[in-house]
């Protein structure tokens, strides 16, 4: 009988330990809904020693160790874990250097304007002579030769100068900091990521647009310029979600009207020299089986003892980094 009695009252504390249990794990749910919005909360931790009130001899007639050190029930939390994800993309949402202001949007109705008058005016001149052929075929090969011109002008600003560099500076800095943080690109508005490009088109063809009769010269004009103006919205379309992006887009992308999401994702891997065209991507393959840029750049070496970046092994600076990294978490 003396025996049984520390088992009875064994079992007792055990039964009250795993009351208390309940109680706490009950009163770990109700805090962990009341902050499910802020927190992730893993398992807690619960201790429990029970302890005998029984005599030393009766213990001493069931065990021959010595009885634990008697400890209250503790219950250890963990360290939160705060989620990032939301806050990382609300900051990025929010960053005022990826917003459109006005002088933007001025900008880029003006340079819209610009593309739209010798475009108006070719398609008056092809209506008054009856004569479509050249200025279609002006339109082809401006839209051609744009992807072209934007294929020379990346390769020229990813590999030399930078943000010191007059005149070129700031896009310069974009552009080659675009390969460590490249998802930017999408969460720029829409007349903040063209401005620049407009501006440079108000400027150069606005004069040629007022000035010139020549409805096929007019065309080539308009469509060149049009297609360069917006090949950093076709860039942006490059790095979007397949599921996020319009429907005309993926089957322009698909039918390799503009530069395609795979195409354009093989410039950003190793070895970051290839693919450079933004507008259809059309002379990607051409440009890279021929060498075009490493000619380029080995004329630039003689030339003038300048060497590429994309002759030096990728650093911190060409390697991606995810919305997750880049942006550190707000606890």
């Amino acid at each position: 009988m003396s025996s049984i009695l520390p088992q009875n009252h064994a079992i007792r504390s055990s039964q009250q330990a795993l009351n208390k249990i309940g109680m706490i794990q009950r009163r770990s749910s109700i805090n962990r809904a009341m902050s499910i919005s802020r927190h992730v909360l893993l398992p807690a931790r619960v201790y429990c020693i029970s302890s005998s009130s029984s005599s030393s001899s009766n213990i001493a007639t069931i065990t021959t160790k010595p009885p634990p050190v008697s400890e209250p029930l503790t219950y250890d939390p963990l360290i939160p874990i705060t989620k990032i994800k939301t806050s990382n993309t609300r900051s990025i949402l929010n960053d005022p250097s990826l917003k459109s202001t006005w002088a933007h949007r001025a900008w880029m109705a003006s340079g819209c304007t610009t593309v739209l008058i010798p475009l108006a005016r070719s398609v008056a001149g092809a209506l008054d002579s009856h004569m479509w052929a050249g200025p279609l075929i002006a339109g082809c090969i401006g839209y051609i030769l744009a992807d072209l011109a934007s294929g020379i002008y990346h390769w020229g600003i990813d590999n030399y100068g930078s943000a010191k560099t007059p005149g070129f500076g700031a896009q310069i800095d974009a552009f080659q900091g675009h390969h460590k943080w490249p998802w930017t690109i999408t969460r720029r508005e829409f007349s903040n990521n063209l401005h620049s490009l407009a501006r440079a088109v108000t400027f150069t063809v606005l004069p040629i647009g007022l000035f010139c009769k020549d409805p096929t010269a007019l065309a080539f004009v308009g469509v060149c310029s049009g297609c360069i103006m917006f090949s950093q919205q076709f860039h942006s379309w490059a790095h979007g979600t397949k599921s996020k992006l319009p429907s005309i887009v993926l089957a322009l992308q698909d039918a390799g009207i503009l530069v395609s999401r795979e195409q354009h994702a093989a410039h950003h891997r190793v070895p970051y020299n290839n693919n450079y065209c933004i507008v259809s991507g059309l002379w990607n393959a051409i440009l890279d089986e021929s060498k075009f840029f490493e000619l380029l750049e080995m004329i630039f070496f003689f030339k003038f003892g300048v060497r590429p970046r994309s002759w030096s092994e990728p650093n911190s600076e060409w390697i991606e980094e995810t919305e997750i990294q880049s942006i550190p978490a707000s606890h």
